[in-house]
Order: structure tokens, then sequence, then C-alpha cells
């Protein structure tokens, strides 16, 4: 059976890429406090404890998962913008984009007599299309301990050139076994399940996972965090779930306001207020003069 590398938390974004480069996964450990982890439970449990079972065996029939996290938690805010994950998620996934974006949010709780969910890629959420470019840079956070009996995410080591009709063999399939507190560091392409529980207690690890600026978001953060609420949000983690431009000219719109009574295209900023920020970062020219180099660039080395 193979083994995850486990990292502490002090380890440098240069020390985690490289294990993620290579094996696909990895586990950080100690991130999270006792205090931490008892604030997460308090401000997620009453939304985890009313979530049902799931519908089908994928995402599992003895399995809750539980979504809005940004909304709901303050803790969870302050997950999805840890320094040390998003540098390491900015840097992971920058080569193919000009901005990472969060793209999913849930707690997962895994029940007793969940059976193993099926191994497969977490890329596999825009089809089998993207082939030359990693779209994910992935999270779980230990809530609890996660052990094998109890569930712990089954993990293929080294499977990031694997075809993607690959059936993992048994001998093939590592467990992200990590004290609650912990976090497993993983990207879109390596093989991956939930576990099997086969004990008498939950397994709750929250799923928290970043993309590439361009690219459909797994969970619609503008309706799970609409803008009353993204508005009290601090301005990283407000452009985090995609109230900014993913580009130079995604992901503008024109406010749907009386004639003459607003501008025509915005980018997302101005619906949180930011309204002389926003109209001054739309269509900027020096973003646009950076896309022209590149491209030049681009065509000096073909």
């Amino acid at each position: 059976m193979p083994k995850l590398e486990t990292l502490p938390a002090t380890a440098s974004t240069e020390e985690i890429l490289h294990v993620l480069k290579r094996d696909g996964a990895l586990i950080l450990t100690g991130v999270l406090t006792p205090e931490d982890l008892a604030q997460v439970r308090a401000e997620t449990m009453p939304y985890i404890d009313a979530t049902p079972n799931g519908a089908d065996d994928f995402v599992g029939h003895n399995t809750t998962r539980t979504g809005a996290l940004v909304a709901r938690s303050a803790k969870c805010r302050e997950l999805v913008s840890h320094p040390k994950i998003v540098s390491a998620a900015e840097t992971f996934l920058k080569p193919f984009c000009e901005r990472i974006q969060l793209h999913l949010t849930q707690v997962i709780r895994i029940r007793p007599g969940q059976t193993a969910q099926p191994v497969h890629r977490d890329r596999w959420a825009w089809g089998t299309h993207l082939k030359d470019i990693e779209p994910q840079f992935n999270t779980i956070w230990a809530i609890s301990d996660f052990t094998k009996e109890n569930g712990a995410t089954q993990v293929c080591p080294g499977s990031l050139d694997w075809p993607d009709d690959y059936q993992a063999k048994d001998e093939e399939i590592g467990y992200a076994e990590m004290p609650a507190g912990s976090v497993l560091v993983y990207s879109g392409g390596v093989f991956h399940g939930g576990g099997a529980n086969v004990s008498n207690g939950d397994r709750i690890g929250i799923n928290i996972t970043y993309t590439l600026g361009w690219l459909r978001q797994e969970e619609n953060q503008y309706l799970s965090c609409p803008p009353e609420i993204a508005k009290t949000l601090s301005p990283d983690l407000q452009a985090l779930i995609g109230y900014s431009m993913g580009g130079y000219a995604l992901g503008y719109y024109t406010p749907p306001l009386a004639p003459g009574e607003g501008p025509e295209s915005v980018p997302p900023e101005y619906a949180l207020g930011h309204t002389e920020t926003a109209i001054s970062t739309l269509g900027s020219a020096d973003l646009l003069e950076s896309i022209r180099d590149e491209i030049k660039g681009e065509k000096k080395t073909a």
C-alpha cells in the first residue's frame, strides 16, 4: 500500500509543490489548532446536521455534503484565505491563468456504513477535455481524525500520468490517514476517492478547492455568496470567490438599470459598491498590453 508524504505546517511553498508535482498529493500536519477545530464545528454543525444524505453511489448514500461555507462560517473564510494554501495554489495554477478563483467549499461527512467512493479525478468536473494543463489545486481539511476505518480519503500517489480510463488496483491505493487539524493537498489530476467508513463514528472533512480564473466554478459562488453577503468580506476574499475579472475581458457585466442611470460595462466589484475602483480597472490598458507582450513572446519562441 503506497504512503502519502507528510510535511509539517511550516513547509515552504517550494517544498509543498515539489511533492505535489511528483506525487499528486501530500499531507500537511498541524495546520489547525484545537481552538480552530472547535470554532469550525460550532459554526458548521447546525448546517451539517440539517443536510440529508446523498442520492446516488458517487456522492454517497451515507454521506452528507454541505456547501456555501464562505457565507455561513467566519472560520471557514479563514481556511479559504489561508496564506500558505493560497500562496501554493497561486504558484501552482498561475502558469495557466492571470487570476485563480475559489472553485468549491463543502463539508463532507462520511457516516458509518458508507462504502468506498469510486476512484476518480476531480478535474473531470469539466469532462476530459483539459489535457495539457492542470486546472485545480485541492484541499481536504481534517476536522475529525482520518483513519482507514472511518473513511480516510483514498489516494493513488504517482497517478498523474495515468490514462483517464485506468482502473486503480488495490495495491496502488493509499489512504490519507491524518489527525484532525491536518490538510490533504492534492491536484485535480490525481486519482482519489472517499474511503469506506466501517467504524462507529463520522469522518468529517472540509473540501476547499481552487481553479483557473477563466473556468466555470463547480460551486456557483455568486449564488452561494450573493452580493449582499460578499459586501461584508475582505477585498482579497471577494476577489478570490470571483467578484473580480478573470482576465482582460472575462467577467464584466452591464447593470440592468434604466436608460442613462448607470454605466454600460463594469467588472464584478461594481456589484459590491466599489464603483470608482471598478470603473477604472475594466479594460485596463496595462493588462491588455501585458497580454499582447505575452503573445509576442510566444510567437518569438515558436
